[in-house]
């Protein structure tokens, strides 16, 4: 895995969720491992199972988790007038009158319902390192887009 950018603020809320699981859950989902082994049968039984899926999920989500932290980057704001990490960026789409705003995040806090797009994305890989003023295409599955950056701040 190469290395993922990401703002100080997610780093430390994927860390407390690392600790969360390496501590509580791992403690909760051998609790109830433990009870469903007291209820005898293991080949026929509901609880036993539905446990041993979320020990494996906890365990996945922790592997996934180290992964990520250990190839973290941390950046700082935007700097500069170019398309960076932490970037807000307005675009307007060639053509079109509607005007958009996003902030360029890492893969881990992207969220399109707030306007938060990953520099990973087609939109944002397509962004990083433009200016104000810069027109600029991607491919997407509907074909090439086209758009002009209003406002880089």
């Amino acid at each position: 895995m190469t290395e993922e950018l990401m703002s100080q603020e997610k780093f430390e809320e994927l860390t407390r969720e690392l600790d969360e699981l390496r501590t509580t859950r791992r403690r909760e989902v051998a609790e109830q491992l433990e009870y469903a082994r007291s209820l005898g049968d293991l080949s026929e039984n509901a609880e036993y199972q539905e446990a041993r899926e979320m020990q494996a999920a906890v365990e996945e989500r922790i592997g996934k988790l180290e992964l990520i932290l250990k190839n973290a980057k941390i950046v700082k704001g935007a700097a500069g007038d170019g398309v960076s990490m932490g970037s807000v960026v307005s675009v307007q789409k060639i053509g079109a009158e509607d005007k958009h705003s996003y902030i360029i995040v890492g893969a881990e806090e992207a969220d399109m319902l707030v306007g938060k797009i990953s520099y990973h994305s087609p939109l944002g890989n397509a962004l990083m390192g433009k200016k104000k003023g810069d027109e600029f295409s991607f491919h997407t599955p509907r074909g090439l887009q086209k758009y002009k950056i209003l406002k880089v701040e």
